[in-house]
């Protein structure tokens, strides 16, 4: 039951990011009550990340880098309870 919470968690976060990313193309998206719901569950995990992470010009890939992480401890969780 934790594991298939813990995926189901997961899928959230990384779906969050990426329509966070998505509306961080547009202007203003995340200044709305959307954006910034999806900032304040993103953040926590962003940010750390974007200290490390550095920028390729004025692209942000630490979208990219939490997906991957997020993906490995998916993948990590999956394996330790045998599904």
């Amino acid at each position: 039951m934790f594991f298939n919470f813990a995926q189901f968690l997961i899928e959230a976060l990384i779906i969050a990011i990426v329509v966070e990313a998505v509306l961080s193309w547009f202007p203003g998206a995340l200044q709305s009550q959307f954006g910034r719901i999806l900032t304040d569950i993103t953040e926590p995990i962003l940010a750390p990340l974007r200290r490390i992470v550095p920028r390729i010009g004025m692209i942000d890939i630490t979208p990219m880098v939490a997906i991957l992480v997020l993906v490995f401890i998916q993948q990590a969780i999956s394996h330790a309870g045998g599904t």
